[in-house]
């Protein structure tokens, strides 16, 4: 996999203090068309780790881990069209998931998913003017993952997904709307809960559980610097105020969280 590095641009500084957008539609639009009309279900993006912070220890063994998903690497569905980019950012592990929804139609085809992602990739780093998509995963109605941001499936990626908690989490887009009413495939929340069980395995978080995260931004609900206690797998919404992941996703959560447990090994 490419990865562009280079110094911190402007593209970076200015998507620090884009607000979360409003809802828009995306479809199956052609050039233009995708990037005047993208605006996802997302949050800034923020500073990385404080300097210093310890990053985790390889290999480090836990009672309740879960197997890496499979996960298709940004070369598969991105290729030739990444944009050069400031290096990746990093935190020191990952405490909690934040799932989001795309807000974007749900009658695609599975196989079409590449080209739509490339859509989302081109209307966050060209309109938006973003240094990169800003979520880490993006999973699609059939259980296929997609790697999102740059930096390594395997590492404690900062993302750009939840204004205020973009550190030590990570961010899982359901490619789609999820509101009221809205079916919502298992073979999507089967592959949401195998990233949560794997994501959040290194830390020994168990997925039912709740975290303390810090707010570095105070325009989410919390103000910035207070800590906030949240759920293990959280909806954006708990994060930020906003609608997102819609309620036909969220009321989903809890079996999420249950069969993210049942993953890791959890009995309890």
């Amino acid at each position: 996999m490419r990865v562009f590095r280079g110094p911190r641009g402007p593209r970076e500084r200015r998507a620090d203090r884009v607000p979360v957008p409003a809802r828009a539609l995306l479809g199956c639009l052609p050039g233009l068309a995708v990037v005047v009309a993208l605006t996802l279900c997302a949050g800034d993006e923020e500073r990385g780790a404080e300097p210093g912070a310890r990053p985790a220890t390889p290999g480090a063994v836990h009672r309740h881990t879960a197997p890496r998903p499979p996960v298709v690497p940004r070369s598969v569905w991105l290729g030739d069209d990444a944009r050069a980019q400031p290096a990746p950012r990093y935190d020191d592990e990952v405490r909690a998931v934040f799932v989001h929804h795309t807000d974007t139609p749900n009658d695609y085809d599975c196989a079409d998913v590449p080209a739509i992602l490339r859509g989302v990739y081109t209307g966050q780093t060209g309109a938006r003017d973003w240094d990169d998509i800003g979520y880490n995963f993006v999973v699609d109605r059939c259980g296929t993952v997609y790697e999102g941001r740059a930096g390594g499936i395997d590492r404690p990626v900062t993302g750009a997904h939840t204004q205020g908690f973009n550190h030590r989490t990570t961010g899982i887009a359901a490619l789609g709307t999820f509101t009221a009413g809205v079916p919502v495939p298992d073979a999507l929340t089967d592959a949401i809960a195998a990233l949560a069980a794997w994501k959040l395995g290194p830390t020994d978080t168990d997925p039912r559980g709740t975290v303390r995260l810090v707010s570095s931004n105070g325009l989410s609900r919390y103000a910035a610097g207070s800590t906030a206690t949240l759920p293990a797998v959280a909806g954006h919404g708990d994060g930020y105020r906003t609608s997102c992941p819609g309620e036909a996703l969220a009321a989903r959560l809890p079996h999420i969280r249950d069969l993210a447990a049942r993953l890791q090994g959890r009995t309890g």
